[in-house]
């Protein structure tokens, strides 16, 4: 079995999915990485790294060299579609996206690069984000929106000819690494045992009102399967530690051990969006249909 998982930025491959990607490696699936952009207009959110001499002369090329490590943690081949950051634009206007950036190109050039790669990898099963990106990212959103198009048109001989032999993929998931459920899960167990949460304010600001009564929006997908990885949850860590430049080794990634995780929340969480072959949910297993 082949697994497909499309991401906007190198690390973002470790924060979403890791261990799944990890598990399904120990179960002797093939499993490939593609990620859209370089992440050239991160910025460094490791305060252990700022001066660092290669970050500030090079972010890009240090980028290269953890996403590098971080697949070789997870046991994962990798790919690069060649596209340019687009960054998090900030400010109220926002400014407008810089010229040629992902986020900016049209969706049959910017996935063009993916269809060529599902074509060749011949994944049975693709991972990427919903609609709105996991969180609403530039990059994240033109993510979401190449990889719907690389598996619905992947497979039809009429549409981006020259890149390939068709190849249809019969699963399309969206990971929800930061779904609300699990934050509250992990929040309370936390607090239970008399340790300090880092989620408190992410909670809240899912609870909070405004001024005429609303809440944050309700999540567009509910949960249809979870994967159970717990044996992969330290592989996961290490492939976070990977990348110095974004995760801080005292950050949120890991307030909570590995062990705790294993008891409180012993799953990753996807939604099943398309499939081709026909399946029961809630399922536990992302061939599930593909495989008896």
């Amino acid at each position: 079995m082949r697994l497909l998982a499309v991401h906007a930025h190198p690390d973002d491959e470790s924060s979403k999915g890791a261990a799944t990607m990890a598990h399904y490696v120990q179960q002797g699936a093939e499993v490939m990485v593609a990620t859209c952009t370089g992440g050239e207009r991160g910025s460094i959110l490791n305060a252990e790294m700022d001066g660092h001499p290669h970050a500030e002369r090079d972010l890009t090329g240090l980028r290269r060299q953890e996403m590098a490590r971080a697949a070789a943690a997870l046991d994962v081949r990798h790919r690069w579609l060649g596209f340019m950051d687009s960054g998090l634009p900030e400010g109220d206007p926002l400014p407008p996206l810089p010229w040629g950036c992902f986020a900016l190109q049209p969706l049959e050039r910017a996935a063009a690069p993916l269809v060529r790669l599902v074509r060749e990898f011949r994944p049975h099963v693709i991972l990427t984000y919903d609609e709105n990106g996991g969180y609403p990212h530039p990059d994240h959103i033109q993510t979401h929106n190449i990889s719907v198009e690389a598996f619905r048109a992947a497979g039809d001989p009429d549409r981006y000819p020259g890149l390939g032999e068709p190849w249809t993929p019969l699963k399309l998931y969206y990971d929800r690494a930061f779904n609300l459920e699990r934050f509250v899960a992990l929040h309370e167990a936390l607090e239970e045992r008399g340790l300090q949460s880092p989620y408190a304010a992410r909670i809240a600001a899912w609870q909070e009102t405004d001024p005429e009564g609303h809440r944050a929006p309700v999540p567009r997908h509910e949960t249809t399967t979870k994967i159970e990885c717990p044996h992969t949850f330290t592989r996961r860590d290490d492939a976070l530690r990977c990348h110095r430049t974004q995760v801080a080794p005292d950050g949120m990634f890991f307030a909570v051990s590995a062990d705790l995780q294993a008891t409180v929340w012993p799953w990753e969480d996807y939604v099943l969006a398309e499939a081709r072959v026909e399946t029961e949910l809630p399922e536990d297993d992302l061939f599930a249909g593909i495989v008896g």
